[in-house]
């Protein structure tokens, strides 16, 4: 018995389930999505400058979700690296005009 390893409790489906990326990332894409119209009722109820910045999160937590769904559920991630720098440019360039946009116009 000494020299036994003890063997590894088999994981169940659930926890395997619960560990996985995919699971972690729709979790985290539920809690930004129910952050959003949080995020819009406190910009109704703060003054002018607190809007702006709180319009500017919101433009980032889209852009975030945007770009969760793009590399995990598209699965981008694994893609090949000119691919993928394509789709992280997307990403970039797209918080970046839509950013100037609301705070400009």
């Amino acid at each position: 018995m000494k020299g036994q390893q003890a063997k590894a409790k088999p994981k169940t489906r659930l926890f395997a389930l619960i560990e996985s990326r995919v699971t972690i990332v729709w979790i985290v894409l539920m809690v930004l999505t129910i952050a959003n119209p949080v995020l819009g009722i406190e910009a109704q109820l703060a003054g002018s400058t607190s809007v702006q910045l709180l319009g500017v999160a919101i433009l980032t937590l889209a852009i975030v979700k945007v770009r969760l769904v793009g590399l995990d559920f598209m699965e981008l991630r694994k893609a090949p690296v000119p691919m993928r720098l394509m789709f992280e440019a997307y990403c970039l360039i797209l918080w970046v005009v839509l950013t100037a946009c609301f705070l400009w116009l």
